[in-house]
């Protein structure tokens, strides 16, 4: 519990968050991004 009190109440602990959310949303994204262009390249190819 201390740990998650020094992560939200902290400067560093809150843009360690903040880090890790901006990384999760960027991967969510190249993910959708890569299976997009993958599906049309195999449309483009038929």
């Amino acid at each position: 519990m201390e740990a998650w009190k020094l992560l939200v109440g902290s400067d560093i602990g809150l843009l360690s968050l903040f880090t890790i959310g901006a990384v999760i949303v960027m991967g969510i994204y190249f993910v959708v991004y890569a299976r997009k262009k993958a599906e049309e390249d195999a449309k483009n190819a038929k």
